[in-house]
């Protein structure tokens, strides 16, 4: 089963290529870049209600808290650090 498809195969294949969308997303190319996706309701309904999702701290287990805990921005953020100060 293939995971993309050309606009055009889409447009003419429309049925076929939303039966297949129904069970497993479905990308659409367009020039041979990636241009769409087409995928179930259910899917799209489940992807939606995570948008506003809010997690606290309780949601995240030991090892989440450790790994946040002993992370250290890339030396590139410092290029940020004027942002922080007092002007």
């Amino acid at each position: 089963m293939a995971h993309s498809v050309s606009s055009v195969e889409a447009s003419k294949s429309f049925g076929r290529i939303s039966r297949q969308a129904l069970e497993s997303p479905l990308t659409i190319t367009h020039h041979g870049h990636d241009s769409l996706v087409l995928m179930s309701h259910a899917d799209y309904q489940r992807l939606k209600s995570r948008d506003r999702e809010l997690l606290s701290f309780g949601d995240f287990s030991e090892e989440d808290r450790a790994a946040v805990a002993s992370a250290r921005p890339p030396v590139e953020a410092a290029n940020f650090d004027d942002e922080l100060r007092d002007h």
